[in-house]
């Protein structure tokens, strides 16, 4: 039988594009934050147009919004999970480098193994065990953790919560992870996706309202940052929105690694467009972590 899937060739192309798309988001986000946007109303714009997106395509797939027995709990816990992992990376996001901030983040893999192994799953192989290692290693050094304890100076207090917060979103969304394989793998994607964003959504307005997050609201103080936030949006939107639509061509199980390029763009694009300039140890770093995870996921899904 002929595959419908996608000539390999042009799926690594259109997934690494979508990972340039959302290291844009997070480029976008920063350049906002930056302005006085506040994060709650970046994550209310990016989750409620997603939101829409999929909401269209759920109905012109005409698919079903029924959810089976002890589904729905899961769901909403999904959802808050991910609204979660939303607040942890922006707030990171608006801390440190963008670049940095999507390798910690991109730490979602090793956390999941442990996940697994801790709820009953298979313990991590000997060659899994290493390349979590050299993923350790490799982010230390992009962190520039040697030259830190080498100066033995206090650590900088918004360099330690962007560090922080991307570690917690990686551990939160790896959590989220392991509820979709193992409690959601019945619900079509596109429809628990949809309900995530709109339980994103219904979080990020609670909070809000609830005044938990100081200025979580505000505005943009000029217009370059409202476009930023536009920019943020469509981003996310249209990479959100087309990685659904493809998935079916696009061969996932063998091309998932290249989305690994996130960090790589947001490095480039960090140095370009944000003036955010690392040395060349810690673009060594990173390279190790990127290699790492990309190791690990390509022996997890082959």
């Amino acid at each position: 039988m002929q595959s419908n899937h996608f000539p390999r060739h042009i799926a690594v192309l259109l997934l690494a594009s979508l990972a340039c798309a959302f290291a844009g988001n997070h480029i976008a986000a920063r350049i906002a934050f930056d302005d006085g946007a506040g994060l709650l109303l970046a994550i209310l714009c990016r989750s409620g147009v997603t939101m829409l997106v999929l909401g269209i395509l759920v109905l012109w797939k005409r698919e079903s919004l029924r959810l089976g027995a002890g589904v729905l709990g899961w769901q909403i816990l999904v959802g808050c999970l991910i609204g979660l992992q939303s607040f942890c990376i922006y707030s990171a996001v608006a801390r440190i480098p963008v670049g940095l901030a999507l390798l910690v983040v991109n730490l979602a893999p090793v956390f999941l193994a442990v996940i697994t192994f801790i709820l009953g799953g298979p313990a991590p192989t000997r060659r899994a065990a290493f390349l979590m290692l050299v993923i350790l290693c490799g982010l230390l050094i992009a962190l520039d953790v040697p030259t830190i304890l080498a100066a033995k100076g206090a650590l900088d207090q918004r360099w330690l919560e962007g560090v922080l917060f991307s570690l917690v979103g990686a551990a939160v969304f790896a959590a989220a992870m392991w509820i979709s394989d193992n409690r959601l793998s019945r619900m079509a994607g596109t429809v628990r996706s949809m309900l995530t964003m709109a339980l994103v959504f219904l979080c990020a307005c609670m909070a809000g309202f609830a005044g938990v997050v100081p200025g979580g609201l505000a505005l943009p103080e000029t217009q370059g940052g409202g476009i930023a936030l536009v920019f943020l949006v469509l981003f996310y939107g249209a990479a959100f929105s087309t990685l659904f639509i493809c998935m079916p061509r696009l061969d996932i199980a063998r091309n998932a690694p290249v989305m690994n390029v996130e960090p790589v763009a947001g490095l480039m694009f960090g140095w370009l467009i944000l003036d955010q300039r690392l040395s060349g140890l810690q673009v060594f770093g990173g390279a190790m972590v990127v290699a790492g995870i990309v190791l690990l996921a390509h022996r997890r899904q082959g």
